[in-house]
């Protein structure tokens, strides 16, 4: 990982406490919740290191914050943050030399059975009835439309909710892994009816 090589500073840390809550034990919890969450947004897309990446991605508020960066919500401003570190991965790795014998050999994908895919959707179908209703109507609508119109029904869809973009996105991202484990589970018990 390319880390930032200026320091974080106990003044930098303390203005990121000072935003997070006036309280101290406050701060320090919301700091923590801030963290683990961090650490699993990293853990979710893959980094080999998510504690040292969500560190990083804190000390870089902190110092944005020192810098007099004006931030009103500090967790979604970390959520940016995360996903341009994430950037530099993907950057990092993919002008990282890797010897000949290590690349995957090309192979042309599968083809899939309908019957797979009909098995496929009937478990997405019987996953989808498992939420709630609203839990529902969110993933559903938060997938629908495509480029631009996917802009604006995510915008829509958070004014309507009355919450931030990045919460709304965080949400959907839960709901979606939880529908992924679910269709995972259903597939390799043979299609079988969920209870």
């Amino acid at each position: 990982m390319a880390v930032d090589p200026a320091a974080l500073t106990q003044p930098a840390f303390d203005g990121l406490l000072a935003l997070l809550g006036r309280d101290r034990d406050v701060a320090a919890d919301r700091y923590l919740e801030i963290r683990r969450n961090l650490v699993r947004l990293f853990e979710w897309r893959g980094c080999t290191t998510p504690e040292e990446y969500a560190d990083e991605t804190i000390n870089r508020c902190a110092r944005k914050i020192a810098d007099g960066e004006v931030i009103r919500d500090v967790a979604t401003y970390c959520i940016g943050i995360a996903r341009m570190l994430l950037l530099e991965m993907g950057r990092d790795r993919a002008r990282e030399p890797r010897p000949l014998d290590e690349a995957p050999e090309p192979q042309a994908a599968a083809h899939e059975p309908d019957d797979d895919r009909d098995r496929h959707v009937e478990c997405l179908r019987l996953c989808l009835r498992r939420l709630s209703t609203d839990d529902r109507q969110l993933i559903l609508s938060y997938y629908q439309g495509d480029k631009r119109d996917k802009i604006d029904n995510r915008s829509g869809l958070s004014r309507t909710l009355g919450i931030a973009p990045g919460t709304l996105r965080m949400r959907a991202l839960r709901l979606r892994a939880s529908l992924q484990l679910c269709a995972e589970s259903c597939l390799q018990n043979q299609g079988a009816r969920l209870p």
